[in-house]
């Protein structure tokens, strides 16, 4: 059955019901994380109301809304703030962290599982928190969530739902920190070969990590204050040390932004340097170019009168006519160059 089950849910990216993973945590239990399926999690949702559902369980469910079926089965069973559904239809990826009713609804941003540092390889992750209940849904995996499940796969269990909440965000800042470690391995990489004088096209690879990390920056900068903003007046079900917890995750969070915001300011420098040194070899060529245009000046000139075929041409009878020509040309010439190169001095 796990072998059929893992194998849908490769092929479709979840089961019928669109469900990638769900655990179900209770620290009162004998197994304190159990895995769940769409229809153990239809089943507990149904009877929270019941004693047998103990007061410490929660249940964490992950869902890819490319499947048909993930939305309605959440309308059908999980009972969801109209506001969640309506972040899920608002095509907006600004993040931001708000409560509806009883519940916390967050909308952030995260770097594709398959990341290939592309400004395109950027989704979002919708979030709906409540106290028996974390639904999160995306519709390409991301990094952040495979990390987190890979977590509580290993045995981590965090205690209540706003702890699952700030192991994501940590999750999500650990996963910043190796874009900007990435990042910054490659600036290394160009800085050295630029330092080399291997030019290349270094500046087009610095532009797309700019375009890169101010992406990230755009899309990721408002999450810390949003956050900080939501624990000014928290949930009554979110107790002081999740909070406190909450508050360490987006600190560490904003840390990591302020690196990515001093790496734009490195790439800044460095595109800044490639473009001198560019401007300085067409500068190098142009007055190359531009001596050898007047070096030829003078005989062009008297090629050009010279070669009239009109009666009178000066020193035509001359038997000396063509080396006093020459003379002339090479005075005329060694003077232009005198010239040209006492105005590069």
């Amino acid at each position: 059955m796990p072998a059929l089950h893992d194998l849908a849910a490769n092929s479709y990216g979840g089961d019928e019901a669109g469900l990638i993973c769900g655990y179900l945590f209770d620290a009162m239990a004998p197994e304190p994380v159990r895995a769940i399926g769409s229809a153990q999690a239809a089943a507990w949702l149904g009877e929270q109301g019941s004693n047998a559902i103990s007061s410490s369980a929660y249940a964490w469910l992950h869902f890819n809304l490319s499947h048909a079926q993930a939305e309605r089965w959440l309308l059908r069973h999980a009972g969801l703030s109209d506001t969640f559904y309506e972040t899920l239809h608002e095509g907006l990826p600004s993040t931001r962290i708000e409560r509806a009713d009883d519940s916390l609804i967050a909308v952030i941003n995260d770097v594709h599982f398959e990341f290939s540092f592309e400004p395109s390889d950027i989704s979002t992750l919708w979030i709906s928190v409540g106290p028996r209940l974390v639904v999160t849904a995306r519709t390409k995996p991301l990094r952040s969530v495979d990390a987190l499940r890979t977590a509580v796969k290993a045995g981590d269990a965090p205690r209540s739902s706003t702890e699952l909440l700030e192991h994501l965000l940590r999750a999500q800042a650990d996963v910043l920190v190796k874009i900007v470690r990435g990042v910054t391995s490659r600036i290394d990489r160009i800085e050295d070969e630029l330092l080399a004088g291997r030019l290349d096209h270094k500046r087009a690879r610095l532009g797309v990590l700019r375009r890169l990390l101010v992406r990230l920056q755009r899309l990721l900068a408002p999450e810390p204050a949003a956050l900080f903003r939501l624990l000014q007046g928290p949930p009554a079900w979110m107790v002081e040390p999740d909070a406190q917890e909450l508050r360490g995750g987006a600190e560490e969070f904003s840390v990591v932004l302020r690196d990515m915001q001093a790496l734009q300011e490195r790439i800044k420098l460095l595109q800044e340097e490639i473009a001198a040194n560019v401007n300085e070899d067409n500068n190098r060529s142009l007055f190359v170019l531009t001596v050898v245009t007047v070096l030829a000046l003078p005989i062009n000139i008297l090629a050009g009168l010279f070669g009239m075929n009109v009666g009178g041409i000066p020193l035509a009878e001359d038997r000396h006519g063509f080396w006093i020509v020459v003379a002339i040309v090479a005075s005329f010439t060694a003077v232009a160059a005198w010239a040209a190169f006492r105005k590069k001095r």
